[in-house]
């Protein structure tokens, strides 16, 4: 990013940079959801060992469920793109797909090796068809840590590098971490997670973007 590009509004800024490499993007970002699909969904159907029921705890109990948080659960899908879609060389695109791909293979060790599951929350699901369409397409198990949260933590701590780096204004950094906190709260109000999973993937997605980005600023890419 040289001088002249420092000195544009940021949404023009980031306006070039969504433009930049199109095609390796468009396609790269579903085929990379796809494949990890692919293994956690092995996984879910494939425990290799006993399965731990997860336990309840306050926070559990403080949350309620919310129907009306499904939205935001699914909105991580065009969260989790933001972040690849506003990097603008093919360099930072690869090492941010390596990070987020180690993140995630991380989160997948823990599921082969410790197969979990949320215990029943005895709702009567037929009542909410849109929350029973997604339990019936993504069960109960590999559940902690939440690679819900894993993903969507690790996708708002770089978003807020790359904002910032843009300079955007404070209200943009704020929209993007009140999603953020969104997506994580609709883990627990939609009973896909329990606080445990839900706290165990804020620790590891945190710690997955500030090691990603500690490298980024020590390979000397940071605000390249």
């Amino acid at each position: 990013m040289n001088e002249n590009s420092r000195q544009m509004p940021w949404y023009r800024q980031a306006a070039a940079v969504l433009s930049s490499h199109v095609l390796l993007k468009s396609i790269g970002t579903p085929v990379f959801i796809g494949v990890f699909f692919g293994a956690y969904f092995y996984l879910l159907r494939h425990p290799a060992y006993p399965i731990t029921v997860m336990p309840i705890i306050l926070l559990d109990r403080l949350i309620g469920f919310q129907p009306g948080a499904l939205p935001l659960y699914i909105s991580l899908w065009i969260y989790v793109s933001l972040p690849p879609a506003l990097l603008a060389t093919r360099r930072e695109l690869y090492g941010y797909a390596m990070a987020m791909a180690a993140t995630c293979l991380a989160g997948l060790i823990v599921f082969y090796f410790w197969p979990t599951a949320v215990p029943a929350a005895y709702i009567d699901w037929a009542r909410y068809p849109d929350v029973a369409f997604l339990k019936s397409m993504d069960a109960a198990g590999n559940a902690c840590p939440s690679l819900h949260v894993v993903t969507a933590v690790f996708s708002g701590v770089w978003l807020h590098h790359l904002l910032r780096r843009f300079g955007a204004p404070p209200w943009i950094l704020a929209l993007n971490w009140l999603w953020c906190i969104g997506i994580v709260y609709s883990a627990l109000a939609t009973r896909q997670h329990v606080a445990v999973d839900v706290l165990a993937g804020l620790a590891l997605g945190v710690l997955a973007a500030t090691l990603s980005l500690r490298h980024r600023v020590r390979a000397g890419t940071a605000g390249a």
